[in-house]
């Protein structure tokens, strides 16, 4: 109890720093708090600025001025974390304020991401660890300050601390989530979960808890909120209950002992329950024994006392009720039975014919062209066809007992009703084939010369050029991308509309810009020009703030290619590309949509520039990967991409590159198919299957 006590008051020491910056207390000043492990958790991620972070210097200095410290007493050391964790002093590192001081004014923040989580299991298993200078039975207290949501899961860990004793307060600024902060923090969470809008309000949680620190009677002097009792401590107050009952989850609340509802009783039947204590009854028919618990029944059935004329039921103590035997029902008079004709009544499973064999007894027989199966129950047609009693030469068709036949699509019955014809479709009717027309069993379908592609009508032929796809572009617009780099950006995005065949009929072109939110610049049915397009690209505005790719994946897949903004409908054939440009790693997940987009048939290209993340480019890149996902470390290299897609159009615009499109695949827009050629010839003797 004496380090509860000596905790409680350190950790409303460490609060009253976030008042304000105060001169330095002398030692007559400081609070002796008694021994104490303290461990600072601070968020480094990229989303803390520089004046912010200087701020938290500032505000752990404030707080060690008011400490005693010394090996003997106040203990601290510090954790950075952001996407990894850097211990920047352990607990046994210094010893002396002023080298505490100094540490802190030297580190250097990790400006990555915010893995929480990951930072609690180290303050768990390292910070607070003998080898890092942790003393048994000596308070550990973390006092976490962050700005955003965790990117991990914090939950779970954080109940592990707090049940290895470390008691955790959690400092939440600006965009801190207050769900995550009291998943993270100690209970009751109105004394260790704090928010505030901005660093520089941190001051306003001090005043509050210096007059706790001074030892105030807190249960007499404050509103505790204790149901029952309440008991002060140094600093703070502890909540009890009354006898027969139990302190909540809340610490402040009291529940009734119900031992009746925990099954801690041994009644036979009935439990009544007082709080933390209970007695014992029986059902209605039933009277309690002797010892206070067991119960015996009253059998009337067994004592002769009823009317029934065939069987007596049992149903409990003082009760009985009639039935009567197989093949019989009881009567309206709940007493005498009569007997069933199931086949008459329908309380039979036959398929077909019901025959009564007596009381509640029936046999199973079937209709004439049918057998009765070894279920004694269905029936089953004589199947000439299965049997292989007939004479058809294709389709036998079966009825009970007899047969007709039929013939195969593209094929007709002949006059002896048993053997079929076949039909040339291209010969008997008007194909519309441009080329030729290929016969297939009571159908057709038409082909193309090689080196040309069937066109959408399914009958006339074209050139590579005319081929056309619905490409829909989503481009990072956070602000990691900075303004002149995303001028670059839109560079890249005309270049690969110089390389398509834009129109209403052709190829079709939307534009989509993501950041913390997702907006679409233009939808697929707005411009039907190259020239239109390349100008709306240039007016875009950038966005900044965050990078949410997986809900712009989700934006491309619900809106993007539906039908209202211009995607041409899916009976159509018309190929759908999305092409993901991105500079760094999102901020939410992006598998599901990643997935669901290639499971709709979408063929997705994913190009990143400086710290894009390759797991995450070739997560969201179609098969195979490498064909559908490009890197370079700079954005002033993305022409080079823009031109590889250029190329890969189609293969007479390669003006004799050594990576060339295959003309079957330029449904794709940067579909690349590698095929190494040693001359044109060779290339011409291919077999392209169009």
């Amino acid at each position: 109890m004496g380090n509860l006590r000596a905790l409680s008051c350190f950790i409303l020491l460490i609060l009253v720093v976030f008042t304000t910056a105060r001169p330095k207390s002398g030692p007559d000043q400081k609070c002796k708090s008694g021994p104490v492990d303290l461990v600072f958790l601070i968020d480094s991620s990229r989303s803390v600025r520089p004046h912010e972070f200087e701020t938290m210097r500032k505000f752990m200095i404030d707080i060690l001025n008011t400490l005693d410290i010394g090996p003997d007493s106040t203990r601290v050391g510090v954790v950075q974390y952001s996407s990894q964790v850097r211990n920047e002093f352990s607990l046994k590192t210094h010893s002396k304020l002023e080298n505490m001081v100094k540490a802190i004014n030297e580190i250097v923040p990790l400006a990555q991401g915010t893995m929480t989580g990951l930072a609690i299991r180290y303050l768990m298993n390292e910070a607070f660890s003998p080898g890092q200078g942790d003393r048994p039975k000596v308070p550990n207290v973390a006092v976490i300050v962050t700005d955003g949501r965790p990117q991990d899961r914090v939950a779970e860990v954080a109940t592990e601390a707090r049940e290895k004793g470390i008691e955790i307060y959690a400092v939440g600024v600006a965009r801190a989530d207050m769900t995550s902060l009291r998943a993270m923090a100690s209970p009751p969470f109105e004394d260790h979960v704090f928010l505030v809008e901005r660093f520089d309000l941190i001051h306003q949680f001090g005043l509050q808890f210096q007059d706790k620190l001074c030892g105030i009677d807190l249960c007499s002097e404050s509103e505790h909120g204790c149901e029952h009792l309440c008991e002060s401590t140094p600093g703070s107050y502890i909540c009890h209950c009354l006898p027969g009952y139990r302190l909540n989850a809340d610490g402040k609340t009291c529940s009734a002992i119900d031992l009746c509802a925990e099954g801690k009783h041994d009644c036979q039947q009935i439990c009544i329950s007082s709080p933390g204590s209970f007695t014992c009854d029986c059902n209605r028919g039933h009277q309690l024994n002797d010892d206070e618990k067991t119960c015996s029944p009253i059998d009337l059935c067994a004592e002769g006392k009823h009317d029934c004329q065939q069987v007596c039921v049992y149903m409990g103590p003082g009760f009985f009720t009639c039935d009567c035997n197989e093949g019989y029902r009881l009567n309206e008079d709940e007493k005498s039975c009569a007997p069933i004709d199931l086949c008459a009544e329908g309380k039979h499973d036959c398929e077909q014919v019901c025959v009564n064999m007596g009381p509640g007894i029936f046999t199973c027989d079937c209709n004439k062209g049918y057998r009765l199966n070894e279920d004694e129950k269905s029936c089953s047609a004589i199947d000439l066809c299965a049997e292989g009693k007939h004479d058809c030469e294709q389709i036998c068709v079966s009825a009970p007992g007899v047969f007709t036949c039929d013939c195969n699509k593209g094929f007709k019955l002949n006059r002896d009703k048993r053997t079929c014809t076949n039909m040339d479709m291209c010969n008997t009717v008007k194909h519309g084939c441009e080329y030729q027309c290929v016969n297939t069993p009571g159908s057709y379908h038409c082909i193309c010369p090689e080196g040309q592609l069937l066109q959408e009508d399914g009958k006339t032929c074209g050139t590579c050029k005319s081929s056309n796809i619905d490409l829909v572009l989503l481009i990072d617009g956070s602000k990691s991308v900075r303004p002149q780099n995303f001028e670059l950006v839109k560079k890249f995005v005309n270049q690969v509309v110089d390389s398509l065949d834009v129109s209403a009929r052709g190829t079709r072109v939307g534009l989509v810009q993501y950041s913390s939110r997702v907006r679409t610049e233009f939808p697929l049915s707005m411009y039907h020009t190259a020239e239109d397009i390349k100008a709306a690209v240039l007016k875009v505005d950038y966005m900044e703030k965050g990078t949410m790719t997986g809900l712009a994946l989700k934006h491309m897949l619900e809106n993007s290619f539906s039908e209202a903004e211009g995607a041409r409908p899916a009976s159509h054939n018309i190929p759908r590309v999305g092409l993901v440009f991105t500079d760094g790693r999102s901020q939410d997940d992006i598998s599901e949509y990643a997935k669901k987009a290639k499971e709709a048939g979408i063929t997705m290209y994913a190009v990143g520039v400086g710290k894009a993340v390759e797991d995450e480019l070739r997560e969201i890149a179609s098969d195979p990967v490498e064909k559908h996902f490009y890197y370079t470390t700079d954005f002033s290299a993305i022409n080079t991409i823009a031109e590889n897609l250029k190329l890969n159009v189609c293969p007479a615009e390669s003006q004799g590159e050594v990576e060339v499109k295959d003309p079957c695949a330029c449904e794709n827009l940067v579909e690349f198919q590698q095929a190494t050629m040693n001359s044109l010839d060779q290339l011409t003797q291919k077999h392209i299957l169009c």
